[in-house]
């Protein structure tokens, strides 16, 4: 029989050897009895896109970040009408999000009352608010990058004493500990500033597509609306413009052999051009290579600037095709071309009144779709870049000191204890005493070791709880792909035939080409002109690897998932949210996947 709901939390056993995993986590993100009941009725799903695996229990931070500042701004501050914020739960070391809706029509007319009020403020003043909102982001992004964690000296130095400043100048070290977690709290509060109406602005747009065209397509929408150079693609434009001067000068053989990037950039030194050309790579590196190969939530997850060797790759790919006498620029003018042709032929098909409104609606969504793509180029790869560096070098300094042993063994304490040691070790260092309590870590760090092993040995479990007849949620659908046959996958309602599977048409056009599973982004050299790139999730680091491929199938994400945007600006035909694409396919399996129907095929 088909099941009618998933397991609820207190049902979920923990795999073997992860017990006592709940000790790990502040406690307000894991289930707790006195909830129950409100948790058991909801339906929740696994936020895979974000965090991939089980999260160690300092890297929960994210997820405290991420929900508060949905829910600030969603429910407190711009007072979205039909929904409040996202719940979360940390499961097994899992995260699982649930919408709350709102449906009181009463509480929905109370609250689309303050919404139109400052939704409309922002929509009036929108260029002027997100250049405001940029200098935001930089400044928190400086104060994260001044500062400093240093071990304890022997003593004070002197200014402490001569200066008259009554207080320890290595206190600064808790201080500063703190202040990080505050700005990267900070940050996501400005992340969500924004989007929501960002979405909403699309939402309203999209809904009146669908009433005046009902048979139009949501990928169709989505490019009238979608920008065509920002940001967002700066880093890959960097890796083009790279690979151009390079081969010009005549260093294409240099940059598109097989060798690390220490032997690259020594054979580089042996001539002028090379010395050049590797002063331009390294200006270039602040800040385009702060970009991570996947989401930058797990403090294990690398930039292009932790790897060189990623975004080399990437600039012997575009030297090996200049080389080759292709042509690697983004066709930009066909681009908006293409969009202004949409618009102007399903213009065209309304009456006056209806192609203001049609005018109206597409304007506003295309002032603020840049925020849309550009907003997680500050967010989650420059922020989140310069914070896991400062834990880093925290981390490193707890070492030094004799706290930990080992660098790894910050990550085992979550964001509250980690505090707690650092109390204890500057007490401790004053008092003129050995820390209190860096034995007892030890011993718990080694438990946990083992826990956090066990709870990412095991598979993702997709949803708890009870799901709706009808998933609707724009958030859920659009961004993360959860769609009402999603689920019923999930249930066991609808199982493909192993031949023929669907997910949701993401990008335009047809492909056939043999399958290629990647499941990070250093495995992307092993990628050969042709293939099909099938990967549970891409990130828009992966840009470089659409000049190669001829399609791509992802297991997660929605219409609006940045998988989906960049693959649409990049012209390539994309299936995204199939479900479980790459354990279902194997390298070097032939393929055809239809971009437009959503339709992926075994040949």
């Amino acid at each position: 029989m088909t099941k009618q709901r998933f397991d609820f939390f207190h049902e979920a056993a923990p795999p073997k050897g992860a017990e006592g995993w709940e000790r790990m986590y502040p406690y307000y993100l894991t289930p707790q009895a006195e909830g129950r009941d409100a948790e058991d009725s909801r339906f929740w799903f696994a936020d895979s896109m974000h965090w991939s695996r089980a999260v160690h229990p300092f890297d929960s931070i994210g997820a405290e970040a991420v929900y508060l500042g949905v829910g600030v701004n969603s429910t407190r501050s711009i007072a979205l009408p039909t929904s409040l914020g996202l719940d979360v739960r940390v499961v097994s070391g899992l995260v699982y999000i649930c919408p709350l809706p709102v449906t009181d029509p009463t509480e929905i007319g109370r609250r689309a009352a303050l919404f139109g009020d400052r939704a409309g403020f922002y929509f009036q003043n929108w260029h002027d608010l997100y250049a405001r909102w940029k200098e935001k982001m930089l400044a928190s992004i400086a104060v994260m990058k001044g500062l400093d964690f240093h071990p304890f000296p022997e003593f004070e130095p002197e200014e402490v004493v001569k200066k008259g400043w009554g207080k320890s100048a290595s206190w600064q070290v808790i201080e500063n500990y703190r202040r990080l977690v505050d700005e990267f709290f900070l940050v996501w509060q400005y992340h969500f500033e924004m989007l929501g109406l960002g979405y909403g602005a699309y939402m309203v747009f999209f809904q009146f597509c669908k009433e005046a065209f009902p048979e139009i397509e949501d990928q169709t929408v989505a490019r009238m609306v979608a920008g065509i150079n920002g940001i967002m693609f700066r880093p890959d434009e960097e890796l083009r413009r790279l690979a151009k001067i390079g081969v010009a000068a005549g260093l294409g053989v240099v940059l598109t052999k097989e060798a690390t990037p220490e032997a690259i950039f020594a054979e580089l030194a042996t001539s002028e051009a090379g010395r050049a050309w590797h002063a331009d790579f390294e200006a270039t590196r602040e800040p385009w290579f702060n970009y991570f190969s996947e989401y930058g939530f797990l403090h294990d997850q690398k930039t292009w600037n932790d790897d060189l060797s990623i975004p080399l790759q990437g600039i012997a790919r575009y030297a090996g095709r200049l080389m080759a006498g292709e042509n690697v620029d983004r066709p930009f003018e066909q681009l908006a071309a293409e969009q202004e042709e949409l618009a102007s032929e399903y213009r065209a098909l309304l009456n006056p009144a209806e192609a203001q409104r049609f005018d109206d609606a597409l304007n506003l969504s295309r002032a603020v779709f840049p925020y849309i793509e550009e907003h997680n180029i500050y967010v989650e790869h420059w922020t989140h870049a310069v914070f896991w560096k400062k834990v880093r070098e925290l981390s490193r300094m707890m070492v030094a000191i004799g706290f930990f042993k080992d660098e790894e063994d910050l990550y085992y304490l979550n964001r509250f204890e980690l505090d707690q040691a650092l109390a204890d070790a500057f007490q401790s260092w004053a008092i003129g005493v050995p820390p209190r309590g860096a034995a007892m870590w030890q011993g718990e760090i080694a438990k946990r070791r083992d826990i956090v092993a066990a709870l990412r040995s095991v598979s993702i479990t997709p949803a708890y709880g009870i799901p709706p007849k009808e998933v609707n949620d724009p958030f859920a659908v659009m961004n993360y792909g959860v769609t009402t046959e999603r689920v019923a996958e999930w249930l066991g309602a609808t199982v493909a035939d192993g031949s023929t599977f669907k997910g949701i048409p993401a990008s335009p056009g047809v492909a056939e080409g043999p399958v290629r599973i990647i499941r990070h982004e250093d495995e992307i050299a092993q990628l050969l002109p042709g293939e099909i790139l099938v990967a549970p999730i891409t990130a828009p680091s992966w840009a470089s690897a659409f000049s190669v491929v001829s399609g791509v199938v992802t297991d997660i994400g929605g219409m609006m998932s940045h998988a989906a945007i960049v693959c649409r600006e990049y012209g390539m035909p994309a299936v995204v949210s199939t479900g479980y694409a790459s354990a279902r396919l194997k390298t070097g399996q032939r393929v055809r996947i239809d971009g437009r129907t959503g339709v992926v095929e075994v040949l």
